[in-house]
């Protein structure tokens, strides 16, 4: 019985033995985000940081990104720290918080360019968003340290456009404004906008 199943199998024709096989899996989301200074695509790595990459793709796809600054640019030495844009915790334009994904976890790593959700407690993360500006690993997760260990959750990348990443980068802070009192130093002085944020094929 078994020698006449492989016999069957072996006589199918090729088309029928590949039309069975499994569809590869779907590409990662792409996003294109243009700001007053240019345009950058962010990969949106859904396979490996799903919590985090849908918790993003659901500010795109409610628009609430749209019209949002880079608010604020850490800068501790040229070509490294990071910038932050996001709702600013505005109530209306904010979604329920998430659990974190630890680097741990995804495997993604901070990276020159890579997103990432700045946060309190884990799993407070909400509309708040980071991109790095050189290799950051103490953003990672490290079981090795004391107490919060966690780390950001990181869940994309920029593709395109790390020029334009820069001129935000490089843009002038103001040594005294702040934010509610906070990021004295790092707010800039003219925040570059955030024009719309859509997801693009490809």
């Amino acid at each position: 019985m078994l020698a006449w199943v492989m016999m069957l199998a072996l006589s199918l024709p090729a088309a029928a033995q590949t039309a069975s096989a499994p569809a590869s899996p779907a590409a990662n989301p792409r996003v294109a985000i243009e700001t007053s200074v240019g345009r950058m695509v962010v990969e949106v790595y859904l396979d490996k940081a799903p919590v985090s990459a849908r918790n993003f793709l659901r500010y795109v796809d409610a628009r609430r990104l749209d019209q949002v600054v880079f608010y604020r640019t850490v800068k501790p030495a040229d070509h490294f720290g990071f910038v932050q844009f996001g709702v600013q915790n505005a109530p209306a334009r904010m979604f329920p918080p998430i659990k974190h994904e630890a680097t741990s976890e995804t495997g993604i790593k901070h990276l020159d360019g890579t997103l990432s959700l700045p946060r309190l407690a884990p799993g407070t993360a909400r509309g708040e968003f980071t991109i790095m500006v050189g290799d950051q690993p103490s953003f990672d997760a490290d079981p090795s340290k004391p107490g919060d260990n966690l780390g950001y959750a990181a869940f994309g990348r920029v593709v395109e456009g790390e020029e334009v990443l820069l001129k935000i980068f490089d843009a002038p802070t103001s040594p005294t404004k702040t934010l509610m009192g906070s990021f004295k130093g790092e707010v800039p002085e003219v925040p570059v906008k955030i024009v719309s944020a859509r997801r693009i094929a490809g």
